[in-house]
């Protein structure tokens, strides 16, 4: 677990009608905090605190930690306000829930439901035994639904890793941390640095950003579903573009899962955006199917990924 933040707000500090009782985690965009609503039920809260561009001044107030870094803050707080009205509106199970988002101390916070349970990535690393078959399927069938209905609400991830896949206690999946997916929301030039996951990030996150889509989420499904077999991400997709070192899943595996799970790791794990599934309910129906089924798209669905992948693109110029 890492250190505690030097920047975190102290336990009992009062957040409009939330008492702070500890940091829970804290990376380069900002601190998330266990609190107390005013009926003592506990809920997450994010706060907005990029440590390249803002530190906590005198007291709680966050500032821009000089004059150059000004602009950068500021465009990034308003991403992070339109990322909580943007995640307000979705009610997925299988997406966390935003109840509130405000600004205080200068900044932006982001109340979500505290979910209990453990992260995709924790289970993988305490597993004893290999992640089975009907896990993943499960896992990411129903993590799937949430997925779906967030590109419904025109809004991408970006960030999906099995990190950021919680398993609650009774074994639901929630997709947690949309902190990437706040470039997505703003027609603004992006003055902010590209956030991503090296091995779970597709190609076109590293250098043809305009052309992000589904497909670049469903590639990071591809990724994940990979780690849950290696215990390790595949090689970064920036380093594939230079020396393709990846092996076929359906190599490494064969035998010890089926041969249409193999292919579907291999299939959204296609550096050419028009090579893998062109939809996330056409994974989720690959993923779903008996194994056996074939999950590969007809020579015309690549055709149509072609005009969607282009129309994607101009709707977010």
């Amino acid at each position: 677990m890492a250190a505690p933040s030097t920047q975190a707000l102290p336990e009992g500090y009062q957040l409009l009608n939330y008492r702070i009782a500890k940091e829970l985690s804290h990376g380069g965009f900002g601190i998330v905090y266990l609190a107390r609503d005013e009926n003592d039920e506990p809920v997450a809260i994010k706060e907005y605190l990029p440590v390249a561009l803002a530190s906590r001044a005198d007291g709680a107030a966050v500032q821009a930690s000089s004059g150059e870094n000004l602009a950068g803050f500021r465009h990034g707080m308003k991403c992070f306000f339109e990322e909580g009205r943007a995640l307000a509106k979705i009610g997925h199970p299988n997406v966390v829930r935003v109840v509130n988002f405000f600004r205080a101390n200068e900044t932006v916070y982001l109340v979500m439901r505290y979910e209990r349970g453990k992260t995709l990535q924790n289970l993988i690393q305490h597993q004893k035994e290999d992640v089975s078959e009907n896990l993943i399927r499960r896992v990411f069938g129903e993590l799937m639904n949430g997925l779906r209905e967030v590109h419904t609400h025109k809004l991408l991830h970006l960030d999906i890793k099995p990190a950021n896949i919680y398993i609650r206690l009774d074994g639901s999946p929630v997709l947690l941390d949309f902190g990437a997916a706040r470039q997505t929301l703003v027609n603004d030039k992006p003055m902010l640095t590209p956030m991503y996951t090296p091995g779970f990030a597709a190609p076109e996150q590293y250098n043809d950003r305009e052309n992000l889509g589904p497909w670049t989420d469903i590639y990071s499904i591809g990724a994940s579903i990979f780690a849950c077999l290696a215990g390790y991400a595949p090689q970064a997709a920036d380093q594939r573009a230079e020396d393709d070192k990846y092996v076929s899943a359906k190599k490494i595996w064969k035998g010890l899962y089926s041969d249409q799970l193999l292919e579907i790791v291999d299939w959204c794990l296609q550096m050419d955006p028009m090579k893998r599934p062109h939809s996330v309910h056409a994974l989720q129906k690959a993923l779903l199917a008996a194994p056996g089924e074939e999950p590969s798209p007809a020579p015309s669905m690549l055709e149509n990924l072609k005009r969607k992948l282009s129309d994607f693109g101009k709707g977010r110029q």
